[in-house]
């Protein structure tokens, strides 16, 4: 049984092929079936070997430091919203963007 169907439907699935394509198309459609049935198992693999390789470089790269200028020059005395990131007024006791109330 193969996909719980038995011999007498996959005969008819044969015939009902047979009877659509006919026997010159076979041979061409069961070549492409193939070609696509590895071509689909080679690009699984690339995939699991892209990965492999990506998790091994990820461990070998070192991470860099950037520096943005912007916030080289940024006022100590500025508080920065937790909720949504903004600059505010060392002053403001709410953030000026969204409103949530700041530490």
């Amino acid at each position: 049984m193969i996909l719980g169907m038995g011999v007498p439907e996959l005969l008819v699935i044969l015939v009902l092929v047979l009877v659509i394509f006919g026997p010159k198309n076979l041979p061409k459609i069961g070549s492409a079936l193939g070609k696509t049935v590895k071509n689909v198992r080679e690009g699984m693999e690339g995939d699991e070997k892209s990965e492999a390789k990506a998790d091994d470089a990820t461990d070998d790269d070192a991470t860099e430091l950037v520096v943005d200028e912007d916030d080289a020059d940024a006022d100590d005395d500025s508080k920065f919203c937790g909720h949504c990131g903004a600059k505010n007024p060392a002053g403001n006791a709410f953030c000026c963007k969204c409103g949530e109330k700041l530490d």
